[in-house]
């Protein structure tokens, strides 16, 4: 089953776990929708600079840090994702108590190991 993910903190440098992220993602058969502060492109995903509307989104992988979150609080609860994936150094538990509330399942996790296992 294909679903839709949020990349956030996407990055076309090959040594960013976002990017191996969104290598995987792609090679499992999802749909990609990649966000950071820099455009370029992976696996011919663009990276969008911007918080553009977006429906239907299953899941919001971050990328980003704790204190470079705030200023996607807002963004991230009107996208109503089905989850939250908090990769290694992304855990924050003020937003994720945030999310909880709005009904959004939080998960302290790894995407990439989530998808090398079959649990994604």
């Amino acid at each position: 089953m294909k679903k839709t993910t949020v990349v956030i903190g996407a990055s076309e440098n090959p040594e960013r776990y976002s990017n191996k992220a969104i290598l995987s993602l792609v090679k499992h058969g999802h749909n990609v929708i990649g966000l950071g502060i820099k455009e370029g492109e992976v696996a011919g995903i663009k990276i969008l600079t911007n918080k553009p509307q977006l429906t239907d989104i299953d899941t919001v992988t971050l990328y980003v840090g704790p204190k470079n979150q705030p200023e996607w609080i807002d963004y991230l609860l009107q996208l109503k994702p089905k989850r939250i994936i908090f990769n290694p150094g992304t855990e924050n538990a003020e937003l994720l108590n945030l999310a909880t509330q709005h009904g959004i399942e939080c998960v302290e996790a790894c995407t990439l190991v989530m998808l090398s296992i079959g649990n994604y």
